[in-house]
């Protein structure tokens, strides 16, 4: 027996040490392949993109992960007692791995055959989420336990707190505390409650299958297991624990709070950023800071929408989506549930028709009324007789669009079918200030300010006659208004271009000519001054010249161009004759905050060393004036003219907005197809566009269609702003001349009127007192036809 005994002790021995070694070997067979801790100081988190205004309004938030890291002492102590009194109890006692807690999990295993405890710390969660994977297995809990081992030897228990709080994932793609915070709360971590810190506590456990939208029988049980602990724990008073225990679940799922809705612009940035960092774009933080104003693109939005619904509803009411009186009206709301609201226009079915109003029920089961000034626009129907009343618009069953009215009411609506564009820059830079590229980015995402080429029309108008004033011609330059004739070997047929009056004036100056947008004094002075040299001419204005028609057809607009081009070309007007390139993108910060790129765009000044920093949101350097592409007397004189428009033209709405500081020009392509206004003052430029994807025509003018938007947009983009026009550049004149001859007004004519030249270019001659008798003008820059003797 005790020889027995003998033999056992040395057996024993032998495979305790024969243990410790092979425990050993293993130990130093999972060290070699240990990644180094210390690459924690350097780890970057997936942090999501996010695109913000120029004052730090967000737009948009691109990535598959939420986060939003917090410092250690940004998290309440509250909150972090309650997940140690959860997680890790003995977290300050242990050097990273907790015995007991092992001990337990191996007892588990053993009894019952299952690894459902892990005995994990928060140490060992760090080492798991950050190095290894969460497949369970004993070679990963062997190299996690070693880890856990090297992080809290090489790291305080604060920092390894920090990093755990940012790193865990909490359900719904909300990773950190912070993010979980804003995901179920809509909160801040200082805002939240002790019951709403006790339920973020509780996650970690189950965050996918326990949270509180996935399942808020078992997140109420977890949290309430939380709140006990913190009342076991002293960390709560009893008040404080009945109080959150019997506080409701109130959790229901919270985005970024998206400030300024502008998906166009956001996708605009989103591209750019995938083009220059590839897929680390959504994951490295990036906060990327746009040229946008929040003001502004808030009023670009409600003016493309106002303006295309009421162009809308000025073509008639088109009739409801559906019927669905067969349905059973129970089954209705379910059924809207998969409709979208577009645009704020939310679908709704009618459920009782009286005399001069209607009810109907949105899918949040309300039940709102339709009163009949909210229908009265659909008088105008696209089939049948005028309706007199309600019932003659709607039936019950219908499925219909509804909008919340300005005075609180509500109003029938229908989506647009048309679309439209608006794009305003900062002419003094070519900083976008506010773009929008269509009705809807859900229902569409074609970016119409930037991807639509499209006809300008009479948009286009200032370029040539800024390229005939840049060649002698003058303002007072009499053209004649006539009927012109042109050839067409190829198709065998004569152009006979028309003014849309389909009138003809006879001789008319340019100033009146630009003012009410005469075709045909346009065709005349773009074959006067030759198609080549207008071609190249408007190159300077940003137009790719051969994009450009060679053919006369050029005066009236017959190019292709998108929204963005014409703004970029009516900047030159507006900045006083140099070329700026727009641009998006204000500054981008990393995750940690440092401005990692900032923007330093050419300026349209004459001297910008003069400039500073107060300016502008950037560094001034001499280098960074722009490239002047006109003379500043031909700029100055042009928006002259374009005042015109606005004062007695065609875009004499805008007077509306009672400045003397705007200039601007309507536009309308043939059939007219499309619709334009772009309009501005020192300080803002704006292109405004409406038209069919499918080209069809508006059965408007521009001055209808589009100048509506435009000034709705400005109205709120100029509000308490003090006029700002162009200043008046060396080598501008003014001189009297008669309005009939456009020659120097004779002494004492009761009709002479001032108009302005550059140096050198006034009239030579004195009109006579009988100006009827005058046939030529020999200030018309080289042009010998004689009035009312056809061109061709």
């Amino acid at each position: 027996m005790k020889r027995l005994l003998k033999h056992t002790l040395w057996a024993l021995m032998s495979l305790f040490v024969t243990g410790i070694i092979i425990a050993g070997l293993i130990i130093i067979y999972f060290e070699t392949s240990l990644p180094n801790v210390t690459s924690l100081n350097d780890r970057q988190m997936q942090v999501p993109l996010r695109i913000y205004t120029i004052d730090g309004k967000l737009m948009a938030e691109y990535g598959e992960k939420r986060r939003t890291p917090v410092d250690i002492n940004q998290v309440p102590p509250l909150l972090i007692n309650a997940i140690l009194a959860t997680e890790d109890q003995r977290y300050y006692e242990h050097p990273g791995v907790d015995p007991m807690g092992l001990m337990r999990a191996a007892i588990e295993l053993i009894t019952t055959g299952t690894k459902s405890q892990g005995g994990s710390t928060i140490t060992m969660q760090v080492a798991r989420n950050f190095f290894l994977t969460r497949k369970k297995t004993y070679s990963r809990k062997i190299r996690e336990i070693l880890l856990a081992i090297k992080i809290d030897s090489e790291f305080s228990k604060q920092k390894v707190l920090e990093l755990y709080l940012n790193k865990i994932y909490l359900g719904n793609r909300a990773y950190g505390v912070a993010a979980a915070a804003q995901v179920y709360y809509g909160k801040k971590l200082n805002q939240l409650t002790i019951a709403e810190m006790a339920m973020l506590a509780g996650l970690p456990q189950a965050p996918s299958t326990a949270n509180p939208l996935a399942n808020p029988i078992a997140a109420k049980d977890r949290r309430d297991h939380v709140l006990f602990r913190m009342y076991d724990k002293h960390l709560i008073t009893k008040a404080q624990y009945e109080t959150a225990i019997n506080s409701p679940i109130i959790s229901k799922y919270h985005g970024e709070p998206v400030v300024v809705r502008a998906p166009y612009i956001a996708e605009m940035v989103r591209d750019a950023m995938v083009d220059h960092y590839g897929d680390k774009a959504y994951t490295d933080g990036f906060n990327v800071y746009t040229t946008v104003s929040s003001k502004d693109q808030i009023a670009a939005n409600n003016a493309l929408r106002n303006a295309l619904i009421a162009y809308d509803q000025r073509h008639g009411y088109r009739g409801p989506t559906a019927n669905w009186a067969a349905t059973p009206s129970v089954n209705w709301v379910k059924k809207l549930e998969s409709i979208p609201t577009i645009n704020a226009l939310e679908p709704a079915v009618v459920t009782r028709v009286n005399t001069q109003s209607a009810e109907a029920i949105l899918v949040n089961k309300k039940t709102i009324t339709i009163p009949w000034s909210g229908m009265v626009w659909a008088k105008k129907r696209t089939w049948g007789p005028a309706p007199k009343t309600a019932s003659d618009i709607l039936k019950f069953g219908d499925l219909i669009r509804v909008q919340h009215l300005r005075d609180n009411t509500w109003g029938l609506s229908q989506v647009p079918n048309v679309q439209g564009a608006l794009v305003a820059l900062n002419p003094k830079d070519g900083a976008i200030l506010a773009l929008v590229g269509g009705f809807d980015y859900v229902r569409s995402s074609f970016n119409r300010a930037i991807q639509a080429e499209r006809q300008p029309g009479s948009n286009f108008k200032p370029f040539i006659y800024a390229a005939a004033l840049d060649k002698g011609y003058t303002l007072a330059t009499l053209i004649n208004d006539a009927p012109i004739v042109i050839d067409q070997p190829t198709t065998n047929t004569y152009w006979r271009p028309q003014n849309d009056t389909h009138k003809f004036y006879g001789p008319t100056r340019l100033r009146v000519a630009l003012a009410e947008s005469r075709n045909l004094v346009s065709i005349r002075l773009l074959r006067d001054i030759g198609i080549d040299y207008a071609v190249d001419y408007a190159a300077r204005f940003g137009f790719n010249p051969n994009d450009l028609p060679h053919t006369l057809s050029l005066a009236l607009g017959s190019a292709t161009v998108t929204p963005l081009e014409m703004a970029t070309g009516y900047a030159v007007f507006a900045n006083g004759g140099y070329q700026v390139s727009p641009y998006l993108i204000n500054h981008i910060s990393n995750s940690n905050g440092k401005i990692i790129y900032q923007a330093n765009p050419r300026l349209a000044c004459d001297n910008c060393s003069n400039l500073n920093d107060t300016q502008d949101h950037y560094p001034i350097a001499p280098e960074a004036q722009a490239t002047r592409v006109i003379p500043a007397q031909v700029a100055y004189l042009i928006t002259s003219a374009m005042q015109s428009v606005i004062k007695q033209g065609t875009g004499r709405g805008a007077l509306v907005l009672k400045r003397n500081d705007l200039a601007g020009k309507t536009g309308t392509s043939n059939d007219e197809k499309d619709g334009w206004f772009s309009g501005f003052n020192n300080d803002v430029v704006t292109t405004v566009w409406v038209g069919f994807d499918q080209p069809q025509s508006l059965h408007e003018y521009g001055a209808h269609a589009a100048l509506p938007m435009w000034i709705d947009f400005m109205r709120v983009v100029l509000k308490d702003k003090p006029e700002s026009s162009m200043l008046q550049p060396p080598g501008i004149v003014t001189a009297k001349i008669d309005p009939k001859t456009g020659l120097l007004a004779y002494p004492g004519e009761q009709n002479a009127m001032f108009e302005i030249f550059r140096q050198g270019t006034t009239p030579k001659q004195i009109s006579q007192s009988d100006s009827d008798d005058n046939s030529s003008d020999s200030s018309s820059g080289g042009l010998t036809e004689q009035w009312g003797q056809p061109l061709f």
